[in-house]
């Protein structure tokens, strides 16, 4: 019997992930992959990255040879355009017509809903960093299987500027908070089912700090940290918390709760994809 194959899509830029690499960050794409091998022993996970323009993409059939197909986050912008977001479009578009599951984090939810005919805006309420709080699911969030063994109301790892406008047809919000409107939905297309996120349940909490070492600036523009000692304190915290995240003193002063400092409640979401989409799908496909 094959093993279990996936693919992960890289959101970033070639120059986005060096900058990330830079201030001591993994890429999007390792950190997910490496997620889904411990999620599925003994899968082969593949990585494509279409944000580069000389990258070779997988097309057509060999989309359809993967059993699942998961989408990072990115720091690029969908009303942008241009070929790094173009091309992510297209290559998505191309996966909804395969009938292989997909799971989208953040830049991921925004992409798939491009591609199935929705949109996507800057959210005017501002950026979502560190952590979305008072993630709520609707009632068809609390009886979708995404969410088994998710408390009704959490709070979660994020960072986004973005947000979904417009749902495109198929689409089901499952969760929602006071930022955003969409916080997960399930996207239903050309006989495909995509599950997509605004937040990041595959990033532990040292991917944050990385993150807010390398848009420091920004943020400090945007009024979330007074000066640099001011990220780097908050970075420390959360590489400390990483480490030990029974850390009392750390969890209470920053607000992190349960549902982000266990491991296993955190990324349930992608862990769920896995066991009622993913290993379905193999099977349904005579793989598994």
């Amino acid at each position: 019997m094959p093993s279990p194959r996936l693919l992960v899509i890289e959101g970033n830029s070639p120059q986005t992930m060096a900058d990330h690499l830079a201030v001591g960050g993994v890429p999007a794409s390792k950190g997910y992959s490496d997620l889904l091998r411990e999620v599925l022993p003994g899968a082969v996970v593949d990585i494509c990255y279409p944000g580069d323009p000389t990258a070779l993409l997988p097309e057509g059939a060999g989309l359809a040879g993967y059993d699942g197909i998961a989408i990072t986050g990115s720091s690029l912008h969908i009303y942008n355009g241009g070929a790094e977001v173009m091309r992510q479009v297209e290559l998505v578009r191309a996966a909804l017509s395969t009938g292989t599951p997909l799971f989208g984090s953040c830049w991921g939810l925004q992409v798939i809903t491009a591609a199935a005919g929705g949109s996507v805006r800057k959210n005017p309420k501002g950026r979502e960093i560190g952590f979305g709080r008072g993630i709520r699911l609707t009632e068809a969030g609390r009886k979708h299987p995404m969410y088994v063994g998710k408390l009704d109301v959490f709070n979660a790892p994020t960072v986004h500027l973005d947000e979904v406008e417009a749902l495109p047809a198929g689409a089901t919000v499952l969760a929602t908070n006071a930022v955003s409107d969409v916080q997960s939905v399930e996207i239903r297309t050309n006989g495909s089912v995509a599950w997509a996120v605004q937040y990041h349940p595959e990033y532990p909490l040292r991917e944050i700090a990385a993150i807010a070492r390398r848009i420091g600036t920004r943020l400090i523009e945007e009024g979330f940290f007074a000066d640099a000692a001011d990220i780097k304190t908050f970075s420390d915290d959360l590489e400390t918390l990483d480490r030990d995240p029974a850390c009392k003193r750390l969890a209470w002063r920053h607000g992190i709760s349960k549902n982000i400092l266990d491991r296993k409640l955190r990324i349930s979401e992608v862990a769920n994809w896995v066991e009622f989409q993913v290993l379905p799908m193999r099977v349904k496909r005579g793989r598994g």
